[in-house]
């Protein structure tokens, strides 16, 4: 049967809906791309933040003014010599634009994820940028021995409850080395009064912060005369986050799709021994490396378990 043009053009109009339609649908079902600046935007509200202007000829410094905060407790930028520590910070993190910028691509895949953790532990969520500070959101290792985002030392990891040894590393597992860290800030608190002095602890010590401050006659972290890095420290965070807040005022132009997102995997429960991680990767179509990426905690191609403990291992979707 001859069927007319309209026929034709009506059973068109009808298909090119129909693939409307569904690609609609299918797009509804994709994760929504994290953009951490959406959330970080809104963490110096009281903070008037002046746009750098910058050529190939001119460099402007980047200024603040106004009303600044660490986990709920202000910073006293009236005083010349703190807000000059500020501005140090400011210069060094907003100019050292290839660091910055990639702490930023990784931070949006992380920050979500720490996040959830500081706010159930009770712990402000500005300490996530005392991780960015502490490693960039790398694997890194520290001369001295420190490791992973929060770079714990061996000795504090396990104090804190993390197994560290030949085979397993968990200053290398993101969540538990998180509430680790949570653990020790919460501690620092209750023994120095507050969220500040916890901060600087981090860097110093409890019972270096504690010392100072006795022999100083001081409780608080501005007024303390302490090593140059200590010094540093507390503002390192604030110029962060400050960058975070201010993408743009800080010469930070970064489309969200360049954006790393977070990893998108599923855990698979382990009680015993695993004896070549290759093959435990094949078992879920996978490749060696996408255990290791997701599971920097696992330092060996196996896991010996020979006390049977429990694991939780990320398996990329």
């Amino acid at each position: 049967m001859k069927l007319s043009k309209g026929i034709y053009v009506l059973v068109g109009v009808l298909c090119l809906a129909v693939g409307f339609v569904s690609a609609r649908i299918i797009e509804s079902f994709k994760p929504k791309p994290v953009n951490v600046f959406e959330k970080t935007a809104l963490e110096t509200q009281g903070l008037e933040v002046k746009k750098m202007r910058d050529s190939m000829q001119v460099i402007f410094p980047l200024t603040v003014d106004g009303d600044l905060y660490f986990a709920g407790e202000r910073v006293p930028l009236e005083d010349p010599e703190v807000k000059e520590r500020l501005d140090r910070e400011l210069q060094v993190n907003a100019y050292w634009q290839s660091n910055t910028l990639l702490s930023m691509k990784l931070a949006n895949r992380y920050f979500d994820e720490i996040e959830k953790i500081l706010i159930e532990e009770g712990v402000p969520t500005d300490f996530k940028y005392l991780a960015l500070i502490e490693s960039g959101f790398r694997d890194v290792v520290s001369p001295s021995g420190a490791a992973g985002f929060w770079q714990f030392m061996p000795a504090t990891g396990k104090q804190y409850g993390l197994e560290i040894n030949s085979e397993i590393d968990e200053r290398f597992h993101v969540e538990k080395s998180t509430r680790a860290a949570c653990k020790y800030l919460k501690d620092a608190k209750s023994q120095l009064g507050n969220w500040t002095l916890a901060a600087a602890s981090y860097n110093y010590g409890v019972n270096g912060i504690f010392n100072r401050l006795s022999d100083q006659h001081s409780q608080d972290y501005y007024e303390l005369f302490l090593t140059s890095e200590t010094s540093r420290y507390v503002f390192r965070i604030l110029a962060m986050k400050i960058i975070f807040a201010n993408p743009d005022r800080a010469g930070f132009y970064i489309d969200p799709k360049e954006l790393y997102q977070p990893f998108q995997y599923k855990t698979v429960t382990v009680d015993t021994t695993v004896g070549d991680m290759a093959n435990f990767a094949k078992q879920f179509d996978l490749k060696y490396k996408h255990i290791k990426v997701l599971n920097t905690w696992l330092r060996t191609a196996s896991l010996p378990n020979k006390s049977k403990k429990v694991y939780e291992i990320k398996i990329l979707q």
